[in-house]
């Protein structure tokens, strides 16, 4: 039976309740993420060690009801052990493939910029179609399957910069800001009183969704009604951002399907059937900013890609819609 979106935004709304217990603070950043769950994407997470990066993730796990695997990405970490291989077994005479973690609902890509880039791009025929081919062998990944990565800032040490293809596989980039002064007194009440991310399963979250309402959930997606005038204006935003004067290389029609989808679930989420403008302006930046490369002369000046979108966004003519 069809999910309804009033279905979806109930299911939603206590999953973002549940999952707020332990991540204090994080409204924003939880709330997009898991409009890009959703949608069928994946989400790069960027910010300095300590911010919950991964306490986000495993929460999600919880709450989601979704098999997780983490893979701590390295130097020294070989395609192999993202995507697993062929290995000899005496016994049978034969190679017999071993799965690597890859192959689960949820993976965590922990600080997936300290890999070479031959690494990292063991995970894009995962992202992009589900499946890994290993020796001529496609095997799919489990339904649903979704990569939340999450990198340090480019100027940290020991990092190696996420190339432009596999950028383009995630439909949103996130930062994680410090906590405001009140919000890191709530952190350090809750530790106070026992609270322990390395023993997430003492918090006592509850499942909220499993991963066959997940799936029927990504469907009631596809009732929200997007009007030809909301089409026109996602194509309008993002063919500005590859004519725009301080962007180098702007956004693909991938990055236009993206803020398409991401609308439809914003929506979703407040319980309507239909896209109006906000929901495309409140995701333009999360789904575009990874996907414009600026000059280097617009780099030097201190320019930001958000500030592009945010210009992109005043100099284009919003559509009038029908409710």
């Amino acid at each position: 039976m069809m999910m309804s979106v009033t279905d979806f935004q109930q299911r939603f709304e206590a999953v973002e309740k549940e999952a707020s217990k332990v991540l204090l603070g994080q409204d924003e950043i939880l709330h997009q993420t898991l409009i890009a769950v959703f949608s069928g994407g994946h989400v790069l997470i960027e910010g300095v060690p300590g911010l919950g990066k991964t306490l986000l993730v495993r929460t999600l796990s919880h709450v989601l009801g979704a098999q997780y695997k983490r893979i701590q990405f390295t130097p020294d970490l070989m395609p192999t052990d993202v995507t697993g291989g062929n290995v000899f077994n005496q016994k049978e005479d034969r190679f017999v493939f071993h799965p690597g973690p890859v192959f689960t609902q949820l993976l965590l890509a922990d600080e997936i910029n300290r890999a070479p880039a031959k690494t990292q791009s063991a995970l894009l025929e995962a992202m992009q179609d589900f499946a890994v081919t290993a020796d001529g062998v496609t095997r799919p990944l489990p339904d649903p399957f979704f990569v939340i990565a999450t990198q340090n800032p480019i100027e940290s040490q020991g990092t190696y910069p996420l190339p432009e293809a596999q950028l383009d596989r995630f439909l949103m980039k996130l930062y994680v800001r410090h906590p405001t002064p009140a919000v890191e007194k709530r952190i350090l009440a809750s530790h106070a009183q026992g609270f322990s991310a390395a023993k997430l399963e003492h918090a006592q979250l509850e499942r909220i969704v499993s991963a066959e309402e997940m799936s029927h959930m990504r469907a009631a997606i596809s009732q929200v009604r997007i009007d030809d005038g909301i089409l026109g204006y996602i194509t309008d935003i993002v063919s500005k951002s590859r004519s725009h004067r301080s962007v180098y290389l702007g956004a693909s029609p991938r990055g236009s399907i993206g803020l398409l989808a991401a609308a439809r679930a914003n929506a979703a989420a407040e319980g309507r059937q239909f896209v109006i403008p906000d929901d495309v302006k409140s995701l333009a930046a999360p789904v575009l900013r990874h996907r414009v490369i600026l000059h280097p002369d617009a780099e030097i000046e201190g320019l930001r890609t958000d500030d592009c979108v945010e210009e992109i966004l005043r100099e284009t003519k919003v559509p009038h819609t029908a409710a």
